[in-house]
């Protein structure tokens, strides 16, 4: 197949690339070559931009195309418009964040999702993008694949992945984990050990979505994993076996942690405390990617593949994790109360 990659050299782009290239696809990138230019010279690669620069693409055609990088619907809609005579094929990659009212555990994809008014939008457009990407996430996302349908009508996939975890990872939140637990030490572990936690390999993710693309499948999936029930404590205990570690988990309340100016999510990645009510935010029902034979590689392989590419990282600032003397002052005070 011909098939055109929106971005293709970050992160999920770059395991797409990979997979359609391994399986003898011809593959075209278009994105603004910043990104790790160097890779994939044997790809053709067109330089342009995404918010207004679209001339590279005229004039061409492809059996499908698969988009990475589409964030607020004004932008998708002129990719989507322009490729819509062109392309037979349109991959859209969303997120599961799209959805509303994360109470109880279960979301399938016909779940209630979260909305904008056409004013907001129209307010938003405005404005700068970045900030309203960063307020307004997924209700802008769910946008962007409602554009796509109206120019692929019938020949559109919305993927709706979980957190995307593996290596080159650049948001240093699965990172934090498999780092920490490397290191050993008595370790922070936040609330309660059996609450459920889901993430996709990117790599899993790439294959399957290339997978989809050449059966031609359209309609939206959730795609995250794995698949069976995962817990919080399973998880670090599998980075303590697959690291080797001698890490001692010591596991806190979750109420003494916020107290404690602990933030769930961001310092500590994966934790969603009990009292935000979110239950259906990392238990999102997977059945229907499971049906089209979407498979997973063993949670080891992923952290251990995890921590090879963080020993070659220079990183400054990282962008999601506790500081460790934060977590020295914690784990006291923890110990300290529990006496």
């Amino acid at each position: 197949m011909k098939i055109l990659i929106l971005g293709g050299t970050r992160f999920l782009g770059r395991f797409l690339t990979e997979a359609a290239l391994r399986k003898g696809h011809d593959v075209t990138l278009f994105n603004r070559g910043k990104a790790n230019p160097e890779l994939f010279p044997e790809t053709e690669k067109l330089i342009g931009d995404r918010n207004g620069d679209l001339k590279a693409l005229e004039g061409r055609t492809w059996d499908a195309v698969i988009d990475t990088c589409g964030y607020v619907p004004w932008v998708v809609r002129e990719s989507a418009e322009l490729l819509a005579g062109a392309v037979g094929h349109y991959t859209f990659i969303s997120s599961a964040s799209v959805y509303d009212e994360l109470e109880e555990p279960g979301i399938d994809e016909n779940h209630p999702v979260r909305k904008l008014s056409p004013e907001k939008v129209e307010e938003l457009e405005k404005g700068d993008a970045d900030t309203a990407v960063s307020e307004y996430y997924g209700e802008l996302k769910f946008l962007c694949e409602q554009e796509v349908e109206k120019a692929f009508p019938g020949r559109s996939l919305n993927v709706r992945p979980g957190l995307i975890v593996g290596p080159y990872d650049f948001t240093d939140r699965f990172n934090y984990w498999v780092n920490r637990i490397a290191k050993g030490g008595e370790v922070l572990a936040p609330g309660r050990k059996d609450k459920e936690v889901q993430f996709v390999d990117v790599r899993d993710l790439a294959d399957w979505t290339v997978n989809m693309v050449e059966q031609n499948v359209t309609g939206t999936f959730n795609v995250t994993g794995p698949d069976s029930r995962l817990t919080m404590e399973q998880l670090l205990q599998e980075c303590q076996a697959a690291t080797e570690s001698d890490a001692e988990l010591v596991w806190a309340d979750e109420e003494f942690l916020l107290a404690n100016d602990v933030q769930f999510w961001s310092e500590m990645p994966l934790w969603i405390p009990d009292r935000e009510n979110m239950a259906g935010f990392l238990t999102v029902d997977i059945g229907k990617a499971l049906g089209t034979g979407m498979t997973f590689r063993p949670l080891s392989e992923t952290i251990r593949d995890t921590l090879a590419w963080e020993a070659e990282r220079t990183v400054t600032e990282r962008k999601a994790g506790l500081e460790a003397e934060k977590e020295k002052t914690v784990l006291e005070m923890w110990k300290e109360s529990t006496r």
